[in-house]
């Protein structure tokens, strides 16, 4: 079924002639989303592109407090039941991406790029490498010095993860993407052994930075250096002008 009826009734009576665009990336920005249902966003918008009936969807969000193992997790990863989740308000998914446990929840901005890599070369590494180059520049400038670590995607600071990258790519459509801890409550690391790493630690922008970070701040600063280095222009679809032919025209 066509993603393009369920796509105009969420932004108006017709889609903005950007979608189809090539040179261009989508911003959708839905705020706080509960995660089952940006999973399925992810997997409508997924179907679209591989159709060829939109252009490249960069999705950045919140999601309440969830835990994910990817497609190789090891349960043992998650150190508490499912009385112990309800007891700290998370959910837990398995889900179709890559990597093992991870965390998600307010204070961090968490990624969903859906791009057609086909038009950029084709490779997975590569594309990891550049979604961890955007998020070593955001830090930058915050007068952070990030990098990566051989053999653990992700992006690091010593030995501790400030972001974690966990993708899918299937007919060259990737979906799922990167988390980059903000100002979250970082105890919620607790209950997991991030990425399956016993021996490494979790931090923050705001930890490292001694003060809180705001977030909207720090998002646009992640939108700007995703589009400098994939090279694309973001427009962004939480303008009403931009969702139809009609928000502009008042009709």
């Amino acid at each position: 079924m066509s993603i393009l009826p369920i796509l105009s009734i969420l932004f108006g009576s017709s889609l903005p002639v950007g979608w189809l665009l090539m040179d261009r990336c989508f911003l959708l920005k839905p705020g706080r989303v509960e995660y089952a249902a940006a999973w399925e966003l992810q997997r409508r918008l997924v179907e679209a592109r591989r159709a060829g009936e939109i252009g490249d969807v960069l999705v950045l969000l919140e999601h309440p407090h969830v835990y994910t193992l990817g497609r190789r997790a090891d349960e043992v990863h998650v150190l508490v039941d499912q009385a112990g989740l309800a007891a700290i308000g998370a959910t837990l998914f398995r889900i179709d991406r890559g990597g093992d446990v991870t965390y998600h929840g307010p204070g961090q901005i968490v990624g969903y790029p859906i791009l057609d890599l086909k038009r950029r070369g084709a490779d997975v590494h590569q594309y990891v490498h550049d979604l961890e180059e955007a998020i070593i520049g955001t830090l930058a400038g915050y007068g952070l010095a990030a990098g990566r670590s051989e053999g653990y995607p992700g992006v690091w600071v010593g030995d501790a993860k400030v972001a974690a990258i966990g993708v899918k790519v299937a007919h060259w459509v990737s979906s799922h993407g990167f988390a980059l801890n903000v100002d979250p409550d970082l105890s919620y690391f607790g209950h997991i052994v991030p990425c399956g790493l016993h021996e490494r630690g979790v931090t923050s922008i705001a930890q490292l930075l001694g003060r809180p970070v705001d977030l909207a701040e720090a998002m646009t600063r992640v939108e700007a250096r995703f589009a400098e280095v994939f090279g694309c222009e973001l427009i962004p679809t939480d303008q009403p002008n931009l969702y139809s032919s009609t928000s502009q025209t008042g009709t």
